[in-house]
């Protein structure tokens, strides 16, 4: 574990999850993409909050540059909230924090957020991208849910073109996930000759991720010949960002997309055409990497409860968010899990209500 400053406030894992396991809830809830503090007057508002604990290696770490792990995420201010629990619950499990270097993607490179996540952790090790949403300027298709049509929600297909040439790997994480283990576990996954890493879900029903028009097109449908294709999530990955690179992934990506717009041959975002470039041939990552599904369906948001096996990252993939149904006081019984990471200054949740 890392070792840090001050006293963490943070309850026990294993605590929680007796609580989940105890209390299933069923409750519905609607999750809407709002800026964080709703009666602010300001479209810009940029929300405050409190500084994290300064995290710092165990004995045993190393400071050599084979040993830094590069992670990329998305940064929005819709999601910054999320974005903060997330680091902080990376740096708070990490044995070597201090080596863990964060690539934040961006459509707005403004100095507010730079000094934001500054004061948070002023120990950090952070670099901002802008990713130009012109990039992707008419090529996104309407999705079933508004969220997923954002250009940022895209960044992933291009991020070995924005980042620098000197990474060559990193892991992929979105906003809305808790990592409740050491990330350099997930780091050491080995990739083989593989582009990405990934948690597979064989038993899911792969054909409901592509409309009728994608399987009665017998040309289209012979895509996966030769592969046994299988769902992951796009939301948790570990890249070979070189490989990505010159294997021109990126373009091929793309080259779906533009099928999209003619045929329809997919309802949901960027995920369908990461799945019809690299599913049945990624390199598979046991199931603890991505507890997905946590903010329900992408209609609703109902309530969902854990999968049964070990948790190593919680991931509120769906319409529901933690921290909207927690302001809302309609959490689910897993957004009890994300609390405890919470650093916005004005949260009013606590765990014993």
């Amino acid at each position: 574990m890392a070792l840090w400053k001050s006293s963490s406030t943070h309850l026990p894992l294993v605590g929680l999850l007796s609580l989940l396991l105890l209390n299933p809830t069923t409750t519905t809830t609607t999750a809407i993409r709002l800026h964080l503090n709703p009666s602010s007057s300001s479209p810009n508002y940029i929300p405050a909050f409190r500084e994290a604990p300064a995290f710092r290696n165990g004995d045993t770490c190393t400071s050599r540059k084979e040993d830094i792990i590069h992670i990329v995420m998305p940064l929005d201010v819709n999601y910054i909230r999320g974005t903060m629990a997330a680091i902080l619950s990376i740096l708070q499990h990490s044995t070597c924090p201090e080596n863990v270097s964060f690539h934040l993607l961006l459509v707005h490179l403004e100095p507010e957020i730079f000094s934001l996540i500054k004061s948070t952790f002023p120990y950090l090790t952070f670099k901002m991208y802008r990713f130009d949403p012109n990039r992707v300027r008419g090529k996104i298709s309407k999705s079933i849910r508004q969220a997923l049509d954002q250009p940022l929600n895209y960044a992933r297909i291009y991020m070995a073109d924005i980042l620098p040439m000197d990474v060559g790997r990193v892991i992929y994480l979105d906003s809305d996930i808790i990592v409740v283990d050491d990330i350099a576990k997930l780091w050491g996954a080995d990739l083989s000759d593989k582009v990405l890493a990934a948690p597979e879900y064989c038993h899911a029903n792969f054909t409901t991720y592509f409309t009728n028009n994608f399987w009665s097109d017998v040309n289209l449908a012979r895509t996966f010949e030769g592969r046994h294709p299988c769902y992951f999530n796009t939301g948790v990955m570990v890249v070979d960002v070189d490989q990505w690179r010159k294997g021109g992934y990126a373009q091929k990506v793309e080259e779906w997309m533009a099928i999209q717009k003619q045929k329809r041959i997919y309802r949901l975002g960027s995920l369908p055409p990461i799945l019809l470039v690299f599913a049945g041939n990624i390199k598979a990552v046991d199931h603890r990497w991505n507890q997905h599904g946590l903010g329900g369906d992408n209609f609703e948001g109902k309530c969902r409860g854990l999968h049964p096996g070990p948790i190593s990252l919680l991931h509120w993939s769906g319409k529901g968010k933690p921290w909207l149904r927690l302001d809302s006081r309609r959490p689910c019984t897993v957004d009890y899990l994300w609390a405890p990471y919470d650093l916005y200054r004005s949260s009013r949740v606590a765990l014993e209500e």
